[in-house]
């Protein structure tokens, strides 16, 4: 954007002090109108927890007691349910009130003073092995708040450090070659090309990526509306971080979904109906928002891409490790096309004597 108001003849300087404007109000504007129901809805939502877990478990008794015809030939008959006799009442000769009692203490001329002793005994202790856990308890804490310094004054730097790249970025994309440590060879002309070509790489995914999110989260927010389901706001606002990572975001914000409409009506017509919304909303992306977006600058196939996925969740674990997945993945595609898959042309054919 501020190339593009460089380009309208607005000085650069300028262009991004506007662009950061802008951001700032589109962030004020969405912290302002979706956050505060965000957090209604996740107050709700955790103030009635209990209420929709008891929900749950009486559809599910409900389905054992009673499985709908496709079930029927699945679940035997009388499952779940207690055998003939059995009872969970305690027996008539067991007392649950019953305590056992302490042995009558043994007279003594010294009781007093071994009492004593040992209370002094029992506070000594009690201090040195306290003493240890009460330090580590501050110490940690102190850590945790040494950390939060560091992530707040690391945020507020953010916007000076972009200040300045966005500045001299025609600088930084037109000399960064200068500064490797190798002299001009054919391996530092190797070097730049592969950087440069994971560097693409790296900008279409996260961008586009994030673009697509922010699309679907707005898509699966309306559609959730739509079909009056409760919290379409704060599954809308977690679908912007989850679908980041590709078809695994998609699947656990629609599982998710169908097990709060399943709470909510008590069906699972009324269930199914997140469902329906989860493919259209990925009929949309595949057809209309990914085409437009991203495009082939990935140029990963999506079975790559699931297998990447799974890997990156596995070995590096959580959100992180599916987001960078696809670019590790994408680099790797770059330095075996280059290096490994590389096609040699065919020989020449011998000259005719």
């Amino acid at each position: 954007m501020v190339d593009w108001l460089e380009r309208k003849r607005i000085p650069r300087t300028r262009a991004i002090l506007l662009v950061f404007f802008m951001a700032a109000g589109l962030l004020l504007g969405v912290l302002g109108s979706v956050i505060p129901r965000v957090v209604v809805e996740t107050g709700e939502l955790v103030s009635k927890v209990p209420v929709h877990t008891a929900r749950f478990q009486q559809w599910v008794e409900d389905v054992l007691e009673d499985p709908p015809a496709p079930l029927k030939r699945i679940i035997p008959e009388g499952l779940f349910r207690h055998a003939p006799g059995e009872t969970n009442a305690v027996p008539d000769n067991l007392d649950p009130s019953a305590t056992p009692q302490p042995p009558p203490a043994q007279p003594g001329s010294q009781e007093g003073a071994a009492l004593d002793w040992d209370v002094i005994q029992q506070v000594s202790g009690w201090v040195a092995s306290w003493l240890p856990r009460i330090g580590e308890w501050l110490w940690t804490r102190l850590g945790k708040l040494a950390g939060w310094f560091g992530l707040l004054a690391g945020l507020a730097l953010v916007p000076v450090y972009l200040f300045y790249f966005l500045l001299e970025k025609r600088a930084i994309a037109g000399h960064w070659a200068h500064y490797l440590p190798l002299q001009d060879s054919s391996l530092k002309e190797e070097l730049v090309f592969v950087i440069r070509s994971i560097n693409a790489y790296l900008i279409a995914f996260f961008r586009g990526q994030v673009l697509v999110a922010i699309c679907d989260s707005i898509l699966y927010t309306i559609g959730f509306l739509i079909i009056g389901l409760n919290y379409a706001f704060l599954i809308g606002f977690c679908a912007v971080f989850l679908t980041i990572i590709p078809y695994i975001g998609a699947f656990i914000i629609c599982a998710g979904a169908m097990l709060l409409a399943l709470v909510q009506y008590g069906d699972l017509t009324h269930a199914l109906l997140p469902l329906a919304v989860f493919a259209v909303v990925q009929v949309l992306e595949g057809f209309v928002i990914q085409p437009k977006i991203v495009g082939d600058r990935v140029g990963l196939h999506p079975l790559v891409i699931i297998i990447a996925v799974i890997v990156g969740t596995t070995l590096l674990g959580g959100i992180l490790g599916g987001i960078l997945a696809i670019p590790v993945a994408a680099a790797l595609r770059v330095i075996l096309y280059r290096y490994v898959w590389v096609k040699k042309p065919p020989e020449a054919a011998p000259a005719a004597s």
